[in-house]
């Protein structure tokens, strides 16, 4: 990876060469089972490989990260901490290591202070040198009690160790949207900004939880109003959000690359994967390249050439996967590149044609719909079991929306609908349970098809 970042560097700059980003990594951050300790260790040697210097440690389902922060770690999680810590110590990785105890946490209290301290003393003993105390997702919004805890940890901190960091911290109103109310500052927000010690470093999600994007004027705005630069916590790739009618988690999978991300003054860049740690590292490659030089960063080349990297033979099979698989979206989240675009002009305008009474271009569509068919058997079939059992569930449902896809199409030729259209989309409704992909597009064209045969069956009534 380090020789990709390089190479792409040379390839892409066209003459722009900026310093990267100084503070750079991943934050394990989602919600749902937290990655092990394998995982882990991987992401820190991708880390490394990629010039990635930070992970923080954050998964919100730890218990002892959040609900139970105040307990210690038991001896075999903090035997795996200490292990973790050295790794990224060798790798030249920032281990920055945090504790979310907004839920119940007293900021007056002397014994939450000493609680936390040492938590954060027995971290240090064993080599953590960067901490960070997160105040996300929770529903009270004391800016005082806030600010003055964490000046209080950042003084001690600072005061005990000479080699540790200035402290990390998320606000509770930890996005554009929640900063400003009909244009206008919260005051939970103008308050943290004015009492907050300006050495501690604030991250930030952008204009929203997940958005579309953030612009170097939107960050220049939170600069002022923070009195300082400060970081972003960049929620893609992670899909914790992508949710079933019954609660399954993780069910689409954000394959696409890192983009419209500021191209200067960022201060740090953490981005939050998924559960999905080595699909992941299809975007945290994207965001590596980026992260190491945002003002010549070329988002599309960039997932081209990471892609082919990455998946080597097998890279046009995963392209086509992942061109129908990284679009992440619900009613308040938005973000990444469209879902297969060519799929969607060719059927678009095949549907355009046959409701005009007109005679479509079939081909175009039927040649996208023979290369989701071959990605989805050759990879079910080729793609390493390490891949593979993080996605074989999408892959299944994008061969079984190909299918659905022809028959639709067919039954377009044909002028008559194939009765096996509508039970192919009751089965694709079903495995939905289980894994999203393509719904703007594949899946689009199926309900384009039906209701165009629906509404022509009514005209004829």
């Amino acid at each position: 990876m380090r020789i990709l970042a390089f190479l792409l560097a040379i390839l892409f700059c066209a003459g722009v060469e900026a310093a990267p980003i100084p503070l750079r990594g991943v934050v394990e951050g989602f919600y749902g089972q937290p990655w092990t300790f394998e995982q882990r260790a991987d992401m820190l040697d991708f880390c490394r490989q990629s010039n990635l210097n930070a992970y923080i440690y954050a998964p919100k389902d730890d218990p002892y990260h959040r609900e139970l922060w105040r307990k210690p770690y038991p001896a075999d999680k903090f035997d795996e901490l200490s292990k973790l810590v050295a790794l990224a110590n060798r790798s030249r990785v920032r281990f920055i290591f945090a504790v979310s105890p907004g839920l119940d946490i007293n900021f007056r209290s002397d014994a939450d202070f000493n609680t936390l301290i040492r938590k954060f003393d027995a971290l240090h003993d064993i080599g953590v040198r960067d901490f960070a105390i997160f105040f996300d997702d929770i529903n009270h919004k004391d800016a005082a009690g806030q600010a003055a805890f964490l000046n209080r940890v950042n003084k001690y901190l600072r005061g005990t160790y000479k080699d540790v960091a200035h402290l990390i911290t998320v606000p509770t109103e930890y996005c554009m949207d929640y900063i400003f109310s009909g244009g206008k500052l919260n005051s939970y927000s103008r308050r943290l900004a004015e009492e907050l010690d300006p050495n501690i470093l604030v991250l930030l999600t952008g204009r929203g939880v997940v958005c579309e994007g953030i612009s170097d004027d939107e960050l220049a705005k939170l600069n002022e109003l923070f009195g300082r630069e400060i970081g972003v916590w960049w929620n893609y790739p992670v899909n914790d959000y992508s949710l079933t009618p019954d609660g399954n988690r993780n069910v689409k999978l954000a394959l696409g690359a890192i983009e419209n991300l500021p191209a200067e003054h960022v201060k740090a860049i953490l981005f939050n994967p998924m559960s999905q740690s080595e699909l992941s590292k299809i975007s945290l490659a994207t965001g590596a390249i980026y992260a190491n030089n945002p003002a010549a960063y070329d988002a599309e080349k960039t997932w081209d050439a990471v892609l082919r990297e990455q998946f080597g033979s097998l890279a046009q099979e995963m392209k086509t996967f992942a061109e129908h698989s990284r679009r992440m979206e619900n009613n308040w989240a938005k973000v990444g590149s469209p879902d297969a675009p060519d799929f969607v002009a060719a059927a678009d305008a095949v549907m355009s044609d046959v409701t005009k009474g007109r005679t479509p271009d079939f081909a175009t569509l039927e040649a996208q719909i023979d290369r989701m068919e071959i990605a989805a058997d050759t990879l079910l079939y080729r793609l390493p079991q390490k891949f593979l059992v993080e996605c074989k569930p999408q892959l299944e449902q994008l061969k079984r929306t190909a299918e659905a896809d022809r028959i639709a199409l067919e039954s377009l030729k044909d002028g008559t609908l194939d009765p096996r259209l509508k039970i192919l989309r009751e089965e694709i409704t079903s495995n939905e349970r289980q894994a999203i992909v393509s719904e703007k597009a594949g899946r689009k064209f199926i309900d384009d098809v039906l209701k165009f045969f629906n509404d022509k069956k009514h005209k004829r009534k």
